[in-house]
């Protein structure tokens, strides 16, 4: 049988019973990079393609072969893999759902820009819906703001085309790997 901790309320929890825990959840993190590519398979169905000419699941894939075929860096091939991971949980924040598991692995710059990019996307549709598409413009002075632009214009409004040429997930598996599996919130990768 598996240690368990043997408080009733956090507030009486023992040294003890925090170090089974904290083995617990190690071990379970070891397993992350394969609960991301089981998520994002999970692209392909569900909203699937909700009206657009590939599933999330194929645009994800394209996202992230032209971040790599653009020459970004490995946390950006990455970021652009899973930008759109929360949309079956949390359509209408799914930029904050996948800024959030990116956050503890990468710097803050692709956090920021994955957490922003729902916004900065809205600017290549949000006029068909008569609504304002330049509300990105708030973050005009932001260091990463064209960080953020080229993001959306290069790999994610670009990644809708059936026909383009995409790298399996293979390609990405073990990118995938090697962020997941670094130590949460190391200051090696994860700068302030």
């Amino acid at each position: 049988m598996t240690a368990v901790a043997q408080f009733r309320q956090m507030i009486d929890g023992t040294r003890d019973d925090y170090e089974i825990i904290g083995h617990h959840e190690h071990e379970y993190a070891k397993h992350l990079p394969e609960r991301i590519l089981e998520a994002l398979a999970k692209l392909e169905g569900g909203l699937g393609m909700g009206g657009y000419p590939v599933t999330r699941y194929q645009h994800s894939l394209q996202s992230a072969t032209r971040a790599l075929r653009d020459g970004a860096d490995i946390e950006y091939v990455v970021a652009a893999l899973i930008h759109d991971i929360g949309d079956d949980l949390s359509p209408f924040n799914h930029s904050d759902i996948a800024a959030a598991i990116l956050k503890p692995y990468v710097r803050p710059e692709v956090t920021w820009v994955v957490q922003q990019h729902g916004l900065f996307q809205s600017y290549y549709f949000a006029h068909h819906y008569d609504k304002n598409r330049n509300g990105r413009d708030r973050f005009k002075d932001h260091p990463w703001y064209d960080a953020c632009v080229r993001f959306c214009e290069r790999w994610d409004q670009a990644s809708f085309d059936p026909d383009y040429p995409t790298e399996p997930l293979s390609t990405f598996e073990p990118m995938v790997r090697e962020i997941f599996l670094r130590p949460a919130h190391d200051p090696i990768f994860v700068t302030t």
